[in-house]
C-alpha cells in the first residue's frame, strides 16, 4: 500500500509515494514522512489504522493496566508498540509484555518480536483476517510463546488463548474466556472481563 506525501511544488495536494521494489521494509518506518500514527508494515506493505472503536479503546487500556500489574517486575507492559519480526514486517500489537532489559531508551520506537513474551490484539471487522489468520503465524514463527486475541461478541469480550508448541513452532489453543479469565502463563493473571463493556457510573455531587 502506497504512503501519502505532500508535494510542496503543489501546495497542500496529496500525493503517492511509490513503494520501492520488493515492497517497504521496517526501517522505513521510521523515515517516511507523513504516515498516520500506528501504521504496521505487514509483507512489505503499509497498513493504515482503522478509526477507534469504544470496545477496542477500552480493551486495549483493560489488558494494558491489569496486564502490567499482574506481570513480575522484570518485565515491561506496553501499549500499541510495534515490533521487529523480520525486514518485511513490523507490526504493532495492542498489548505486548517484554523483559524491561530490552528497553534501552524513551525515544526507542520498535523492540525485537523475539524478546516478546506474550502479544494481545484487540480484533476489529477490519482486522480480523489478520488477528486470526495472519499474525499469528508471523508471531509463532517469531518464536513469541503466548498469544491472546480479544474479540467482542455482541458486547462481550471474548478472549482467546494460544501458546506456542515448540515441536511444531505453531500456536494451539489452550482457552476461550467469556466472563472470567484465569490463567498462570506467561504468569498468573485473573481477570474480569466484564469490566471492559461495564456501563461506568456517573460521579455523584460532591
Amino acid at each position: 500500500m502506497p504512503t501519502p506525501t505532500h508535494d510542496d511544488t503543489e501546495g497542500s495536494e496529496l500525493m503517492w509515494a511509490v513503494p520501492p521494489e520488493g515492497g517497504w521494509t521496517a526501517d522505513d518506518l521510521d523515515i517516511l514522512p507523513n504516515l498516520p500514527r500506528h501504521t504496521e508494515l505487514i509483507d512489505g506493505s503499509l497498513v493504515f489504522a482503522c478509526p477507534q472503536t469504544l470496545f477496542h479503546s477500552r480493551a486495549i487500556s483493560f489488558f494494558g493496566e491489569h496486564v502490567r500489574a499482574a506481570a513480575p517486575s522484570a518485565l515491561e507492559t506496553i501499549s500499541r508498540f510495534t515490533i521487529d519480526i523480520d525486514r518485511y514486517n513490523r507490526p504493532e500489537p495492542d498489548v505486548i509484555v517484554l523483559p524491561r532489559s530490552v528497553i534501552r531508551s524513551m525515544d526507542q520506537t520498535r523492540a525485537p518480536a523475539a524478546s516478546v513474551a506474550l502479544v494481545i490484539e484487540v480484533a476489529a471487522d477490519e482486522t480480523l483476517t489478520r488477528d486470526r489468520e495472519t499474525k499469528p503465524v508471523k508471531y509463532a514463527r517469531a518464536t513469541i510463546p503466548h498469544y491472546w486475541r480479544v474479540e467482542n461478541h455482541d458486547g462481550r469480550a471474548v478472549v482467546y488463548v494460544f501458546e506456542r508448541e515448540p515441536a511444531t513452532g505453531a500456536y494451539t489453543s489452550t482457552g476461550i474466556f467469556h466472563d472470567r479469565m484465569k490463567v498462570s502463563v506467561p504468569f498468573p493473571v485473573d481477570l474480569d472481563l466484564t469490566a471492559i463493556t461495564a456501563r461506568r457510573r456517573a460521579a455523584g455531587p460532591e
